[in-house]
């Protein structure tokens, strides 16, 4: 069967509001979506639902089992897949008129714009505040809109930032309401969340979005929307424009957008990836390692020896071979190098090292 338009959407343009003029705006539309997951998977159906004529989705992830309890447009077929790829035949099952486009790597200071020339608007759909800062300065920089959403435990945090005002003047953006990384916010693999709160989080951005397009009523410009799932209250903090273009192109200059916390390691507590598998791949060497995961069901490349979560890592309580070096893993090198902290302090003579970069960067 192949549907007409205005059988696909006959819903959406009885309203007076969307018409015939507004689901042509959304068909003319090109979206770009960073991040596959919780956020941004939803966040790409729904906005191909409504009509969104272009698509471009960017994950460097494959689909993960300890995700799909969120991550509903994934099934246990897909695991260990590339998520953009599963999420592009899903939407075309459904969406004959929109045009998916997928990118299978990361968003870099380096490719950034590359991402954000094509597309009218940008979706932040990730858990990554390096990828969020990103995003935003480039957004700033090309004077695209930028529709932010993040979670944190039962909080979720909404708003659309870069937006021109009719003053020709831009709304404010993401380093008006957070104007540097924080270093001690955990992602929602290390801090956990419940998938009600990232659906509903994920339909406000696609709310957003299609209200940009349509250019009805008023997007959450100057504000940022807080919504709590256990109380069911929300409440928006207002945002004053103060990083303008000028400021944002000052920082982008210097700006690495690396994982600050990462940044600030000691260097010799540091094992790199390529190092850690030349060690693994020798028996004697191998013998030699004791390798301590620090969060519980990552996927590994390697067997570990034991898994301690970071929240009950006590140096103290852990049987100590001198003859041995220690390697701290995490996902992303941020909480194994605190484990690894710990590890030294307690035993300072101890060879304690951290993967840098954590298993996300062994390949």
């Amino acid at each position: 069967m192949k549907p007409t338009t205005n059988q696909l959407f006959e819903r959406q343009i009885t309203l007076s509001e969307i018409g015939e003029v507004g689901q042509q705006k959304l068909q003319n539309a090109s979206v770009l979506v960073v991040g596959c997951g919780g956020l941004g998977s939803p966040i790409a159906v729904y906005l191909a639902s409504s009509g969104v004529g272009k698509l471009h989705l960017v994950d460097f992830d494959t689909v993960d089992i300890t995700n799909l309890h969120r991550q509903v447009f994934y099934s246990l077929e897909d695991v260990g897949k590339p998520k953009t790829e599963i999420l592009r035949k899903f939407i075309k099952g459904r969406a004959p008129f929109t045009e998916v486009k997928t990118i299978n790597k990361a968003i870099t200071k380096e490719n950034v714009f590359d991402f954000i020339d094509a597309v009218d608007l940008v979706v932040d759909g990730t858990d990554s505040l390096p990828t969020k800062y990103v995003l935003n300065d480039a957004c700033v920089l090309k004077n695209k809109p930028l529709v932010y959403g993040s979670l944190y435990k039962f909080d979720g945090y909404v708003a659309t930032f870069n937006v021109k005002q009719k003053d020709g003047s831009y709304s404010a953006n993401l380093r008006d309401a957070f104007p540097e990384m924080a270093t001690d916010i955990p992602n929602c693999e290390e801090a956990g969340t419940l998938n009600a709160i990232v659906g509903v989080i994920a339909t406000l951005q696609v709310n957003e979005v299609l209200k940009i397009i349509t250019d009805i009523e008023k997007p959450l410009t100057n504000e940022l929307l807080i919504y709590n799932s256990l109380r069911n209250t929300q409440l928006k903090m207002k945002l004053k424009p103060v990083f303008t273009k000028d400021k944002i192109a000052k920082i982008f200059k210097v700006q690495t957008y690396v994982d600050v916390a990462c940044s600030g390691q000691n260097t010799d507590w540091q094992i790199a990836p390529e190092d850690l598998k030349q060690k693994l791949l020798s028996k004697e060497q191998s013998r030699n390692l004791e390798i301590i995961a620090v969060l519980e069901n990552l996927k590994l490349p390697f067997k570990v020896n034991q898994t301690i979560h970071i929240s009950k890592f006590d140096a103290k309580k852990i049987n100590i071979d001198a003859s041995k070096t220690y390697v701290m893993v995490c996902q992303r090198g941020f909480n194994s190098y605190r484990a690894t902290e710990k590890m030294k302090k307690q035993y300072p003579d101890l060879e304690v090292l951290n993967l840098t970069g954590g298993i996300s960067s062994y390949e």
